[in-house]
């Protein structure tokens, strides 16, 4: 189905993982797609994957943390394709120096919480900010923002992470009511457990086997799990969506704490 026929799309973070997918996703079902990464050698990488099989793309190179540069992400996006009908906000900074010092709050770094809040809020801010006029210039369309799980529930480590998901969250409520009556729509996502190429890189098999034990369902997630939402909410089907939170997570924090201890009470009784 090509259910984005003649949208305009922005996707940050779209060098791999969940933004590449969704590129890829929004692409096949007509739309024209602008991915948009701080690395441009992996957004063109993808764009042109996506123009090889047939579909609408272009890569820009954009760090959100910086104004300039997302109105410039903006802007190309409406020069190249002739306006916007949606943003998906989907950067994070997830760089291993960063995730390395997310532990303790004890052991806060000013600093790197200032990073780690400009990219993945205020970058997702500026880009609404930048956005929302051309989306109602196209008589409304949809912003569609990455928020995490760790956004919903606390963890005993990254509280610099959890707590920019947790305003990401906010943040996407608050796009949705100052902009709902001109037509503008925003969603947040919340993946939970999602096997992108980094986390792959990062976290041992035990660990996913842990976490997939406190999940309802029977495996992890997968980057397009995230990017076949994202397209449906940008799509007409999704047209009476906003303002809301939705977990994709496979049923991690819609139990009681105890689920996976009392399932294997249960099993061996």
């Amino acid at each position: 189905m090509r259910n984005l026929e003649g949208k305009v799309v922005v996707v940050t973070g779209a060098g791999s993982g969940i933004g590449l997918a969704a590129a890829h996703i929004m692409a096949r079902q007509g739309a024209s797609v602008v991915l948009a990464d701080r690395f441009p050698e992996k957004s063109e990488a993808g764009a042109a994957d996506i123009r090889a099989a047939g579909g609408i793309a272009i890569a820009v190179g954009a760090d959100v943390a910086d104004e300039d540069q997302v109105r410039a992400m903006i802007d190309t996006a409406v020069a190249e394709f002739g306006g916007l009908d949606a943003l998906h906000n989907n950067a994070a900074l997830m760089d291993p120096d960063v995730l390395g010092g997310d532990g303790s709050l004890l052991e806060l770094d000013p600093d790197l919480y200032g990073r780690v809040l400009r990219v993945n809020l205020i970058g997702y801010a500026l880009g609404a900010k930048h956005a929302v006029p051309h989306l109602i210039r196209r008589g409304g369309g949809a912003i569609i923002n990455t928020g995490s799980v760790t956004g919903i529930s606390g963890e005993h480590v990254r509280a610099m992470y959890g707590s920019s998901k947790a305003g990401v969250i906010g943040l996407s409520r608050n796009i949705a009511v100052q902009f709902g009556k001109d037509g503008v729509r925003c969603i947040s996502i919340s993946p939970g457990l999602i096997m992108t190429p980094a986390l792959e890189a990062n976290i041992p098999p035990q660990e996913v086997e842990r976490l997939v034990r406190h999940m309802l369902l029977t495996r992890p997630g997968r980057p397009a799990d995230i990017g076949e939402l994202a397209a449906f909410l940008i799509s007409e089907a999704g047209s009476y969506i906003t303002g809301i939170d939705i977990p994709v997570d496979g049923g991690l924090v819609a139990h009681w704490p105890t689920f996976a201890d009392e399932r294997d009470a249960a099993a061996a009784a």
